[in-house]
């Protein structure tokens, strides 16, 4: 099992940073950190939260609680978005229901499924606005509607064809905030 101060020396190491650059920026001394990355001693409080800030995760990264790395489902949450083909607002039940209910017990979901969950919610408010926009229009008899539903056509294909991209570059161990997020709807 991985200790808390292997995981440590392993994300500064992946962040480029010295032992000495890390405990000057967490203000702990540098004795402490060494002791902490050896197993040593255990990081308490301040400490830890200190080291966090500076490598710019969050503590439940570290203390995972009996959490398990699970690329395949990270795989399938983000596959989860097809079920808008299937039913409206698919893209944002069935990845809801997922995070809700594994969040606490695979690493990173909870980070993915707040970036997903919250592109989805904002893509799929512009997709039916458009679409209602579409039918006022259409009913109204302006000539040029039909150009408002090809371009929702063209949004959606795309947001099935990138969650299956997501899907394919997570599968690979790349994992990253793919989704742009401009308003939180939600907040981890």
């Amino acid at each position: 099992m991985e200790t808390i101060g292997s995981k440590i020396s392993e994300i500064r190491k992946q962040k480029g940073l010295s032992q000495e650059e890390l405990s000057d920026n967490a203000n702990i001394n540098l004795r402490t950190l060494q002791r902490i990355e050896k197993g040593i001693n255990q990081p308490r409080g301040n400490t830890l939260k200190n080291i966090c800030t500076v490598l710019e995760i969050n503590i439940e990264n570290l203390l995972d609680y009996n959490k398990k790395k699970d690329l395949k489902f990270l795989q399938y949450f983000h596959l989860s978005v097809l079920a808008c083909i299937f039913f409206p607002l698919g893209s944002i039940i069935l990845p809801m229901v997922l995070w809700l209910t594994k969040r606490d017990k695979i690493i990173d979901l909870n980070e993915q499924g707040v970036n997903l969950l919250n592109f989805q919610i904002l893509w799929n408010l512009i997709f039916y606005s458009s679409f209602i926009l579409w039918f006022l229009l259409k009913i109204n008899h302006w000539s040029n509607s039909n150009l408002l539903f090809y371009v929702m056509g063209v949004l959606y294909v795309i947001n099935i064809f990138y969650a299956i991209i997501v899907s394919i570059l997570i599968g690979k161990g790349k994992l990253k905030m793919y989704y742009l997020n401009i308003f939180p709807f939600i907040k981890m």
